[in-house]
């Protein structure tokens, strides 16, 4: 029986940023599906707080140099990699130097939303499966992680629906506390329209604050992770959960026993899970 491929796509990864529940779940779940005997890729933007010194960040020259087009505009996409060796597993990180060179995640010192933080999200996205299509990898399960993922879904569900490498891709979504404070600009559905989504698919997400974002990503997956104790998480999004009927694994805890119910839920959506005799 071939092995199930998972691809990881992580807002956060410790210890490259700070330890929080969305970070170790982007550090510490990876590898605990690999020894589980699945396949794995794991991805994550290359904030520019990450040192690539002291993180032994590396680009990796074959993947790197693609032109990512985002409403009209250039945008080169590179590729570095790093190693858990503890964990024998490589983290891929999407960099760009307009987006993320010198700046922090997602605010200004001041605080204040970066004001491309919607392309930036855009190019996290595309960058991640243009990368995952230079790799000839083909995954059976997408986990997205924290709001940052959030676009991924609808990009794999309506733009990359008919390519080879995610036609067949099942979509789970964890939802975890962090949220974005900040509505993405005006001129945001003017960018999904040139990837070509139609008004019809853009609407019923306003003006894309998180909680639209959030109920973006729940629509367009295939089955969602409560990731924290459902108290620390929005209420809106908890009821866009519950009124989708999406299969669900409610909070699995946060200790390492949680992987093997994420490793169990993942194997409901494998097409290598063998099926058992009626």
């Amino acid at each position: 029986m071939d092995t199930t491929r998972i691809l990881f796509i992580s807002q956060e990864v410790f210890p490259y940023v700070r330890e929080s529940s969305l970070s170790k779940l982007g550090r510490y779940l990876p590898q605990g599906i690999l020894e589980r005997g699945k396949e794995v890729r794991s991805f994550t933007p290359r904030y520019g707080i990450i040192s690539e010194r002291r993180n032994g960040l590396h680009p990796v020259l074959r993947l790197s140099g693609i032109n990512l087009v985002i409403n009209d505009t250039n945008h080169q996409l590179t590729i570095k990699v790093s190693s858990i060796p503890q964990a024998r597993m490589q983290i891929y990180f999407i960099d760009n130097d307009e987006y993320f060179y010198k700046r922090n995640q997602f605010v200004d010192k001041a605080g204040a939303p970066y004001p491309d933080n919607d392309e930036k999200a855009i190019f996290f996205a595309r960058g991640t499966l243009e990368t995952v299509k230079n790799l000839k990898w083909k995954p059976d399960i997408i986990l997205c992680s924290g709001w940052f993922s959030s676009l991924v879904p609808m990009y794999v569900k309506k733009v990359y629906s008919n390519d080879v490498y995610f036609c067949d891709a099942k979509i789970i979504t964890a939802i975890f506390s962090e949220s974005y404070k900040g509505t993405f600009r005006n001129d945001f559905a003017d960018k999904l329209r040139f990837d070509n989504f139609t008004d019809e698919e853009i609407a019923p997400y306003g003006k894309f604050a998180y909680t639209d974002l959030m109920r973006a990503a729940i629509d367009y997956s295939d089955g969602i992770v409560i990731g924290e104790k459902p108290s620390l998480i929005n209420e809106q999004v908890l009821k866009s959960i519950k009124n989708s009927d999406k299969p669900t694994l409610p909070y699995p805890g946060g200790d390492t026993s949680s992987v093997d119910a994420y490793n169990k839920f993942f194997d409901k959506f494998s097409p290598k899970t063998p099926k058992k005799k009626v």
